[in-house]
């Protein structure tokens, strides 16, 4: 069985540490405690590692974060895996900072990564996980918001938020999507 993690977020080293990466940050964290790293291929930083029995391959888009449907598409494509065993990791504003939430399908509720995902998947119907970054800005600052790096309070309990989405996504890959959802929605 193989499954696609698709961690969304923006390449360069200026948005390494923004809330927008948090889809990187969370497959960074996850290769370093499973021991695989990342190499450059087409449209994407590529891992993989396997976990009981299971083979799990990670992208993290190189087609920054308003694209990332051109590369979650061509991998599942190219790895041949079902749509159903994709998990999209990113940052969502109208979750409080730290809570997790993963679900079969809905909106993109105006996140750009995942309107392009559902546009060139053709459904909204894949599963993702989104992250809360909360909605601490002014009127109109939004952009600069996401773009901007996680404060203090929010890295001191980053680590272990990213700890737990790697628990869910070795739990997705092993229990499934309904029993990972019963057990970690917050």
């Amino acid at each position: 069985m193989k499954y696609l993690i698709a961690g969304l977020g923006n390449i360069g080293p200026e948005y390494s540490l923004t809330r927008h990466n948090v889809g990187f940050m969370a497959l960074d964290r996850l290769a370093a405690q499973q021991s695989f790293s990342f190499k450059m291929e087409r449209l994407a930083y590529t891992g993989e590692f396997k976990h009981k029995g299971k083979q799990i391959y990670c992208i993290k888009p190189t087609t920054y974060m308003n694209l990332s449907g051109n590369a979650i598409n061509y991998w599942l494509q190219a790895l041949k895996i079902p749509a159903e065993n994709l998990l999209v990791i990113c940052d969502d504003l109208a979750l409080p900072f730290g809570k997790l939430r993963l679900k079969t399908k809905g909106s993109h509720g105006g996140q750009n990564g995942l309107r392009n995902i559902e546009e060139k998947l053709g459904t909204n119907a894949y599963n993702r996980l989104r992250f809360g970054i909360g909605n601490n800005f002014h009127a109109g600052k939004q952009v600069d918001y996401v773009l901007k790096a996680f404060n203090e309070d929010e890295m001191i309990q980053l680590v272990d938020r990213l700890d737990r989405v790697g628990e869910i996504i070795l739990n997705f890959c092993t229990t499934g999507v309904e029993r990972t959802m019963n057990f970690y929605n917050e």
